[in-house]
């Protein structure tokens, strides 16, 4: 069985944990300064502010942090799959089969729920940054920065034991190469088209609005680009309404202006083409203080709501099943991976978004916490992507211990 790129696996185990840190060759050759660290100011030189490198190896079930979430009365967390580092992104196969990528390890994980009991293997291997899957008629899609793979009928191959040779769909899709914010989200929207993202190739550049900071739409085979979204800096995470079809997303805003601002975002595509702002404009009309002027935030899309500051959000799904209470319907599970450009750390948490009545905004609440300790100021977790299954219940992915943890819903008997 050959894999895409598979050479590549010992370099990239070898720089894991400088792609963690977000760091590229490019950005290395521009100054000798990571790409994280553009736009720091001379006043932060030293200051303990970085990325958080993520664990490269595997976490036992016993040291995962189950015992730290908090939930709603009624909830409860369990270790569904276990034993897969950096384990990031998420989308389910027509038979069950959860597909999870990752960034800086370079794989693409399979999970084959038994029961009991679920068994891992490895689709794919030494990839650049491959977070980006999609599953649609029985095949998986993987993009990776600018690679695109798509794997036929992949559950039948995955239950006789192998991995099919992927169709590469690369050039179909022609995607910038840039790595600064070029991993990748993937999503089929009820058009049966494949939106994917295109980030900014920096934390704050003027950039060309047909290119970077969108997101864009294509027929499965990479063909009919449309842009569908402008302005938007770093979207990890989206999905659609499941009754009006629109584009909810999330937004991570720019770093090193300020430790509180800008706020990050979930925003919500209304008619294509729409401008969410970047880089002149940032979160409820913040303008930028080196790129805006007078009149920046006057024509762009304002967020629905108000992520909080650095707190990364990422995944989100709308929630369709029948096992969590009535409230839930139709509300947003977002991931909010956490903060690094702050003294005191924020995030690491699921929030739950609910739509207003008119459906332009939304309210946030907490759902899932206990990553972070404030007394300490650390973290044992780090929420990354949701998923509904099947039966209603919800899974989440923590990138830092490679786990998925699965939410259940049981009415308490007060």
């Amino acid at each position: 069985m050959k894999l895409a790129r598979s050479t590549l696996a010992p370099m990239l185990l070898a720089i894991g944990g400088l792609a963690t840190l977000g760091i590229t060759t490019q950005a290395l050759a521009q100054d000798d300064e990571p790409a994280w660290a553009q736009g720091r100011p001379d006043s932060l030189q030293d200051a303990p502010m970085a990325p958080h490198a993520g664990k490269m190896t595997q976490t036992p079930k016993e040291e995962l942090p189950l015992d730290h979430i908090r939930l709603p009365d009624g909830f409860n967390a369990e270790v569904w799959a276990h034993g897969m580092p950096g384990a990031r992104m998420m989308a389910l196969g027509d038979e069950g089969t959860l597909f999870l990528g990752t960034r800086s390890i370079g794989r693409v994980y399979a999970v084959m729920d038994n029961g009991d009991e679920r068994e891992t293997m490895t689709v794919a291997n030494g990839l650049t940054q491959p977070n980006g899957v999609a599953f649609k008629d029985g095949s998986l899609y993987v993009a990776a920065i600018n690679e695109v793979y798509r794997y036929d009928d992949i559950e039948s191959h995955l239950a006789d034991g192998n991995v099919p040779e992927p169709v590469e769909l690369t050039d179909e899709f022609d995607l910038p190469d840039d790595e600064h914010h070029g991993w990748k989200f993937l999503a089929f929207g009820p058009d049966d088209r494949l939106y994917v993202p295109v980030g900014a190739p920096c934390n704050g550049c003027d950039v060309d609005a047909d290119v970077h900071a969108t997101i864009r739409s294509y027929e499965p085979d990479g063909t009919d680009m449309r842009i569908e979204a402008r302005g938007v800096r770093n979207t990890v995470g989206f999905d659609f309404h499941p009754e009006t079809g629109e584009l909810w997303f999330t937004d991570n805003n720019q770093d090193w202006i300020s430790q509180h601002i800008p706020s990050d975002e979930l925003n919500r595509i209304s008619e294509s083409g729409e401008h969410f702002g970047f880089p002149a404009c940032h979160a409820n009309g913040f303008v930028d203080p080196e790129r805006g002027s007078e009149g920046a935030c006057d024509d762009i899309t304002y967020p629905a709501a108000l992520m909080g500051p650095h707190t990364a959000p990422l995944g989100m799904r709308f929630y369709q099943g029948d096992m969590f209470p009535d409230e839930y319907r139709n509300a947003m599970f977002i991931a909010r991976h956490g903060s690094w450009n702050r003294t005191m750390n924020s995030g690491f948490d699921v929030k739950v978004a609910m739509i207003s009545d008119d459906g332009d905004s939304a309210s946030t609440s907490t759902f899932m916490d206990g990553f972070l300790d404030p007394r300490t100021n650390e973290f044992s977790g780090r929420p990354t992507d949701v998923q509904e299954l099947p039966d209603g219940s919800l899974l989440v992915s923590d990138d830092q211990n490679g786990a998925v943890y699965r939410i259940t819903y049981e009415a308490p008997d007060y």
